[in-house]
């Protein structure tokens, strides 16, 4: 049998044999989030909620931290085997309904009072997309502590959840968990978005979901989708372009949600969590954020991206979280130094949160926790230890879970009995409470935060990315070529030479374009000025008088297209060539950062735009950008 095939097969056996153990992603439970007193209460925030560098603001501009935690269940809780009947074939023993936990033991009114006394802003409300789709009721045990929500369907349960909760004030963030009602993680048929449906379904049931929610202000976020990492054959990845680039997908639905459905909503995207066969001697690993930092996203609203990470003590940027079968020898995060978990936090999430560059972004550990029940002197370590960065970082973050029964799930929260008492962190005797209420109390930026420049990456790796909602209502300017064009508001105002990438900003000025959709497309040199070769021996493409480049096009590595647009004030006429066909040619602070990593780049200054684009046509030279007209900002 051929090395190859054979390789195949045992790889496949080795990793269904890992089936129960393998990834050790987080676990659907995981954790906790307690705290007795809040910062912000629910009730002084105006929504939407949107970015301004690495903080998430309200409608007024003032710093919203998403202190919140993840109620569970509407994703499903059956582990896949036995009866999906039996509550011990659920997690924790816990037959969640499809429903959020604990509304068969305790009334809403009084979860909503318990989530309050906790101190957390916000909710992270995991559902599957089979949840979406399931026309049958909710049987009666399911909500016996609130009738009231008798026959309904578990869609028609999560959506007077949802009304529940945001009347009482509460932000919440939808989140896409699972495509099966099937628990979270491993190899379960939920390892992608696109597991066990095409992406179009997926980006449609994320367009639905963000319509029905669009009239309820406080529905503030879209978490796309959770713990994506490989399945028995295929890893996911980031920019590849195939059916299983992850980076690409997340666009997609990003886009389509705000465009199409409801565009006040954040757009959550989380880091791929793992790759590769948890054996020693194979390539295995959590990539989390860590590609973000040369390939990042870039939206039609360069103000709602936020990025998503989890951490949990018992896994760890190699190691698989199993014990046992699928357990590797690298170590768990919880086996780090104070230290060297510090460092893996910035260099797998945290780095994203750093001022000016392509991929500043909010950064929201939407899951992490451990178990009221732990003795581990390492594991209490860890998490005195995380939640003491989240701490000192002011970071976003989402205790895992919010809710469970009583004697079954000892990460929860808080914990329910069958008669609706209430034990957990609130109550006392939990270990737990002291880390928790240090990170929940700890100081944090409030109040007004100013509107710094912002900076975007564009990518024309794999096809068109036409950010400008007004450049989209004129239709296709360039058929066949691959296209990019800045989001509304901002300006491009750097190139690579090859590759195809952009960089956009709105850097000192904002936003310079003129009133109404006028645009040009510049497709050879009529407009360049008798006498004003900046370009000696190049073709150019330079702009009309009074207007700068806000897109391009190429077919292959040659420039096929500018696209320009009117200034809001005639750019002024001296302007200088920024050459870059054979080394970087970008400002001396670095404002932006890599965006185009391997490729000569060059970038305007902060107060240029760009006003025209020059290239080779010569056999056997490269064809991409070659150097830029950078413009004095018009005053």
């Amino acid at each position: 049998m051929p090395i190859a095939r054979t390789f195949r097969i045992v790889a496949y056996l080795t990793v269904t044999f890992l089936v129960l153990t393998l990834f050790g992603t987080a676990p659907a439970t995981a954790g906790p989030r307690p705290a007795r007193s809040a910062a912000q209460t629910t009730g002084t925030w105006q929504p939407p909620l949107s970015t301004r560098g690495r903080y998430i603001v309200d409608a007024a501009g003032n710093r919203f931290r998403l202190k919140s935690a993840n109620w569970d269940g509407a994703q499903g809780s059956w582990t896949g085997s036995g009866s999906s009947g039996d509550p011990t074939n659920h997690h924790a023993g816990q037959d969640s309904y499809g429903i959020p936990l604990g509304l068969d033991r305790a009334p809403l009114s009084q979860l909503l009072n318990d989530f309050q006394a906790l101190g957390i802003n916000s909710i992270r409300l995991p559902f599957s997309n089979e949840m979406i789709h399931t026309t049958a009721p909710v049987p009666d045990v399911a909500v016996t502590a609130n009738p009231q929500l008798r026959g309904r369907t578990p869609l028609e349960v999560y959506d007077a959840v949802v009304s529940a909760l945001t009347g009482s004030g509460f932000a919440v963030i939808l989140n896409n968990h699972t495509n099966t009602s099937r628990w979270c993680c491993g190899v379960d048929g939920n390892e992608r978005w696109n597991s066990s449906q095409s992406t179009q379904q997926w980006a449609d049931d994320w367009v639905f979901m963000a319509r029905r929610y669009a009239a309820n202000p406080r529905v503030v976020g879209a978490d796309l989708y959770n713990e994506v990492r490989r399945d028995v054959l295929d890893d996911p990845n980031w920019g590849l372009g195939d059916g299983h680039d992850w980076y690409a997908a997340a666009q997609l639905a990003g886009d389509r949600i705000l465009t199409e459905a409801n565009p006040n909503l954040l757009i959550v995207v989380e880091g791929i969590n793992w790759t590769g066969l948890p054996v020693d001697g194979f390539p295995h690993g959590r990539p989390m954020l860590t590609p973000v930092r040369t390939l990042s996203n870039t939206l039609v609203d360069a103000h709602k991206l936020v990025y998503s990470a989890h951490f949990y003590g018992y896994t760890g940027p190699h190691h698989s979280g199993a014990t046992g079968i699928g357990e590797t020898s690298d170590p768990r995060y919880q086996d780090l130094t104070r230290d060297e978990l510090y460092q893996a936090l910035a260099d797998e999430a945290f780095f994203v949160t750093t001022e000016g560059r392509h991929y500043t972004a909010p950064v929201w550990i939407s899951e992490f926790g451990i178990g009221a029940n732990e003795t581990g002197t390492a594991a209490r370590s860890w998490f005195g230890n995380i939640t003491d960065y989240f701490a000192d970082h002011d970071a976003d973050f989402a205790y895992w879970p919010l809710v469970g029964w009583a004697g079954h799930d000892d990460w929860a929260l808080l914990g329910y009995d069958t008669s609706g008492h209430r034990s957990g962190i609130l109550d006392g005797g939990d270990w737990r409470a002291t880390a928790w209420d240090h990170l929940m109390n700890s100081g944090s930026r409030t109040g007004y935060v100013e509107q710094g420049a912002t900076w975007r990456m564009l990518s024309t790796d794999h096809g068109d990315q036409v950010e400008s909602l007004r450049v989209r209502a004129g239709g296709d300017w360039d058929s066949g070529a691959y296209k990019a064009v800045c989001p509304d508001g901002l300006r491009l105002i750097g190139l690579a030479h090859s590759g195809g990438r952009g960089l956009c900003t709105d850097v000192t000025a904002g936003d310079l374009r003129a009133t109404g959709n006028a645009q040009t497309v510049v497709t050879d040199e009529r407009y360049v000025p008798a006498g004003g070769d900046w370009a000696s021996g190049y073709t150019k493409f330079q702009c009309p008088a009074g207007q700068f480049v806000i897109g391009y096009s190429r077919r292959g590595e040659r420039v096929s297209a500018a696209l320009c647009a009117p200034a809001r004030a005639t750019p002024k006429a001296a302007g200088r060539t920024v050459w870059f066909d054979r080394s970087d040619n970008r400002p001396a602070d670095g404002a932006g950062d890599d965006f185009a990593y391997g490729a000569y780049k060059g970038q305007c200054a902060a107060d240029e735009l760009i006003a025209g684009i020059a290239f080779t046509t010569r056999v056997g030279s490269a064809q991409g950008p070659a150097a830029v007209l950078c413009v004095p900002v018009p005053s």
